[in-house]
C-alpha cells in the first residue's frame, strides 16, 4: 500500500450498480460493527491515541467518526424517503473528530451507538423497494445527487474503508 489515505482504495462507482455491488455493499453495511469491535479489541490507550498515519486522525478519533459519520447516513436515507430529493446538511466531519471530549468518550460507548444505529438502519434497508432505492438526496458540497442506492454503495465503502485504516497501522506496528 503506498497511500495510507486510501487502504482500500479511493471510492469509485461502477456505471451500473447491480445488484451483486448492492448486496456486497448491504453486507458490509452489515458487518460494520462487529468488524470495527474486532479491529478496536485489545487496543491500549497508548494504541488508541496513534494516528493511523502522518497528519492523520488517531484510531480513537475513527472510532468516534464512524457512527458520527454513519448516523448522519441513517438521517439522510430517511430524507431521501420522506422528501422530494432534499439538500441534506453536511457537517463538519473534522471538526467533529477533533471535539476534545472525544477523549472522555470511552470507545465502547461509541462502538454500543454504532452497534445501534446499524441494527436499526439494517431493518430499513432490508426493506426497501426498487422505487425506495431510486429516492435521493442532494448533497450541497460536492453538488451531486445520491440515489439510496448510490449511498448504499458510498456507506458500505466508508466503514470498509475507516476499518482498513485500523487494521492497516495495526499489521505496521505489530499489534
Amino acid at each position: 500500500m503506498t497511500d495510507l489515505r486510501y487502504p482500500i482504495g479511493e471510492l469509485s462507482f461502477p456505471d451500473v450498480i447491480s445488484e451483486d455491488h448492492l448486496k456486497a455493499n448491504i453486507e458490509a453495511i452489515r458487518s460494520t460493527p462487529e468488524r470495527m469491535t474486532k479491529a478496536l479489541s485489545g487496543l491500549t490507550d497508548e494504541q488508541l491515541d496513534t494516528p493511523y498515519r502522518p497528519g492523520g486522525w488517531t484510531v480513537r478519533q475513527l472510532a468516534h467518526h464512524v457512527p458520527d459519520s454513519h448516523l448522519h447516513s441513517y438521517l439522510r436515507f430517511h430524507w431521501a424517503l420522506t422528501e422530494d430529493s432534499p439538500m441534506i446538511k453536511p457537517y463538519d466531519e473534522k471538526s467533529w473528530a477533533t471535539m476534545d471530549y472525544h477523549q472522555s468518550v470511552p470507545v465502547a460507548v461509541s462502538l454500543n451507538l454504532l452497534k445501534a444505529i446499524h441494527d436499526r438502519w439494517m431493518v430499513l434497508i432490508d426493506n426497501l423497494t426498487e422505487e425506495d432505492m431510486a429516492c435521493s438526496y442532494r448533497h450541497p458540497e460536492d453538488g451531486q445527487t445520491y440515489s439510496v442506492k448510490k449511498a448504499i454503495l458510498v456507506y458500505g465503502w466508508h466503514g470498509d474503508h475507516h476499518i482498513g485504516h485500523i487494521l492497516a497501522l495495526r499489521e505496521r506496528m505489530g499489534w
